[in-house]
């Protein structure tokens, strides 16, 4: 059986520590603020702000990351019932909305390669070790998914946001090219940041 053709982004999956061990689903829980003007999608980054709530975090060199969102539950404003969704909508009003949040130090994250916007691209066994950019693209309302994925493009530049730890072999190319990677955090985790908010 072959494996599935990787036809665009979906974000950051938490799949493994660092040491080897599967990621068992281990989330915590943060607030997010009422009327928050910014939809967080599943496997989006997320960052802690003043106030101790979460906010989604971009893809970049001055990222600052606690975790990966990976969904939230609130009371509807509209039905008065708890509601539980794959991403937080964008302003909605509510006092009790909490994320579930990945965020272990040490996470390894399943990403897609893309040499540009959402279009895939891959790696070669040459880039494993070195630093990538991450690709900010908008997630789905209609999946709840985030399509966050990492660029094609590695080196060794210190503010690039990840590190690539290894490939996804499964997805080998007929170039020889892999069109995953597993990656870790390279900036700062605002647990092991000795600066605090």
């Amino acid at each position: 059986m072959a494996y599935p053709t990787i036809d665009g982004p979906y974000g950051l999956v938490p799949v493994k520590l660092l040491s080897g061990t599967p990621f068992a689903g281990v989330t915590r829980q943060y607030s997010i603020a009422s009327n928050y003007g910014t939809n967080i999608f599943n496997g989006d980054a997320v960052q802690l702000v003043t106030g101790g709530t979460v906010e989604r975090d971009t893809f970049d060199a001055a990222m600052t990351p606690i975790g990966v969102f990976l969904g939230c539950a609130f009371t509807d404003p509209s039905t008065s019932q708890k509601t539980f969704k794959q991403y937080y909508p964008a302003s909605t009003v509510a006092s009790d909305i909490v994320a579930y949040v990945a965020d272990a130090t040490d996470l390894l994250f399943k990403v897609a390669v893309v040499s540009s916007g959402t279009t895939i691209g891959d790696f070669a066994i040459t880039d494993i070790g070195a630093n990538v950019a991450g690709v900010d693209n908008t997630g789905s309302t209609v999946t709840g998914n985030s399509k966050c994925a990492v660029s094609d493009t590695s080196a060794t530049t210190n503010t690039l946001p990840f590190r690539i730890v290894a490939l996804v072999e499964e997805t080998k190319n007929s170039s020889g090219g892999f069109t995953e990677a597993y990656v870790k955090w390279n900036a700062g985790h605002m647990f092991d940041n000795t600066t605090g908010i």
